[in-house]
């Protein structure tokens, strides 16, 4: 195995234990990159160079026996909206074409306290919204990895780098991760810090991270967690143990709930199929309800808030530079500039009360199954799919998984989604492991 093709959690463990070096580790995935990303296009901003000084210094603290990060000497690639004073951030738009920010996000100091190399920027869709990027998928490069996060889920997905961080505001980081194959997990609102980090929706933007393992999304998780006072929804107290509970063996086997939403009839058949098998091989700890209308206008609601926020805080730059937006946007701001501020309000206040709602759920479910998308990715220039399956989830704030369990009839991957409890990031952790194992089992 070359080094590049290692999990996060081997690649920090080889390099703790003298194994392997940080600087071959970064040697093998710029080689990787070299080998495929002109066809893939999954990096807006790489340094080698830089990624090798970086790799280097920490060989060096390695030698001199100095205290280690959990991710130390690993390489970690950043959505090219989260703000790095080393390289520039361009929000994938010509808008800012050549923007060096002065200072690291918060999320960024935390990687660098963690040990971590920070490789490089990847590639975004247009201000981390809906215009699709140059990204192709790796597993067929005729369909599209995704969005808004598609660098990063690409770049994991094709061995540049074991991880990857991504943000999401609707589906970005799940629904990627879905049509890429790799591991996706957008933890609790609030216990990643945005500050630093483009937004888009100062209610509904939340970070997530990619990977190649259960443990690997968990153990960058808990890196880059942390209270940031300068983040309003940065949450004041300590966080789940991440990776703790993805390594964690349940005590009693889990209850899970398929809600019968109405927007499931946009699932392909083989997508249906493969979740139905997924439910069915978990025996009778699947129980399927149906849900009310009140429900599904939750993805409604999330579309009031995302676009009436975004337009505000981006009014500049879509008001200014208004020929430099691309014409997917421009309906979408003019459509969002329509939404009355007494609509708005009435929105978060729904929002709220959903929120309450699913405080009171968990007590009865550990976790939701959903589909992570529709099926598997959409040809290369029609979009980057549908996040309708995100948008509750992503709209009460509550921590999700992709996990890559299924392949669509086209050969690529299809995702399943756990949902849970807000702040139970762990308990949700706990029950995937627990889910993976069961799976693996009954298919051996």
């Amino acid at each position: 195995m070359t080094p590049n093709a290692l999990s996060a959690v081997e690649a920090a463990g080889q390099i703790r234990s003298g194994m392997l070096s940080s600087v071959d580790l970064v040697r093998a995935c710029l080689d990787r990159i070299e080998q495929t990303d002109g066809e893939l296009r999954a990096w807006a901003h790489l340094d080698p160079d830089h990624a090798l000084a970086q790799a280097a210094e920490a060989d060096r603290i390695r030698k001199a026996g100095h205290a280690l990060g959990p991710l130390h000497g690993v390489p970690v690639a950043l959505k090219d909206i989260v703000d790095t004073r080393d390289f520039p951030t361009e929000r994938g738009t010509p808008i800012y074409k050549g923007r060096q920010p002065d200072r690291d996000a918060t999320l960024v100091e935390r990687l660098v306290e963690a040990g971590a190399v920070i490789m490089g920027k990847t590639v975004t869709t247009e201000f981390a919204f809906m215009h699709p990027a140059e990204t192709r998928n790796p597993h067929n490069p005729a369909h599209s990895p995704g969005g808004s996060s598609s660098g990063s889920a690409a770049a994991v997905a094709a061995f540049h780098v074991p991880l990857a961080v991504g943000t999401q505001t609707n589906g970005s980081v799940i629904r990627p991760a879905s049509f890429c194959g790799t591991f996706g997990f957008k933890p609790t609102r609030g216990v990643i810090s945005r500050s630093g980090v483009l937004q888009t929706s100062e209610t509904l933007d939340q970070i997530g991270v990619f990977g190649r393992s259960l443990e690997d999304v968990a153990l960058l998780a808990d890196a880059i967690g942390s209270y940031d006072q300068r983040d309003p929804l940065s949450i004041p107290r300590p966080r789940p143990q991440m990776l703790a509970g993805a390594r964690e063996q349940v005590m009693v086997e889990p209850d899970l709930v398929w809600l019968d939403m109405g927007y499931h009839d946009r699932l392909t058949a083989d997508a249906r199929e493969g979740l139905d098998e997924v439910a069915a091989a978990l025996g009778g700890r699947v129980e399927r309800l149906p849900v009310s209308d009140k429900l599904e206008a939750l993805v409604a609601v999330q579309q009031v808030i995302h676009e009436y926020e975004i337009v505000r805080h981006l009014e500049r730059e879509f008001t200014e530079n208004r020929d430099q937006v691309s014409e997917t946007l421009q309906p979408v701001i003019e459509r969002a500039r329509r939404i009355g501020d007494d609509q708005y309000e009435e929105a978060l206040e729904v929002m709220a009360s959903a929120i309450v709602f699913f405080d009171g759920f968990f007590k009865d479910f550990d976790a939701i199954i959903a589909p992570s998308a529709a099926g598997e990715a959409p040809r290369f220039g029609e979009g980057t799919g549908d996040p309708v399956f995100c948008s509750i989830w992503t709209l009460c704030g509550l921590p999700t998984l992709n996990l890559p369990l299924l392949v669509g009839e086209n050969g690529l991957p299809v995702g399943v989604q756990l949902i849970g409890a807000v702040e139970e990031d762990d308990r949700l952790l706990r029950t995937a492991n627990w889910m993976l194992n069961t799976l693996q089992s009954d298919a051996g």
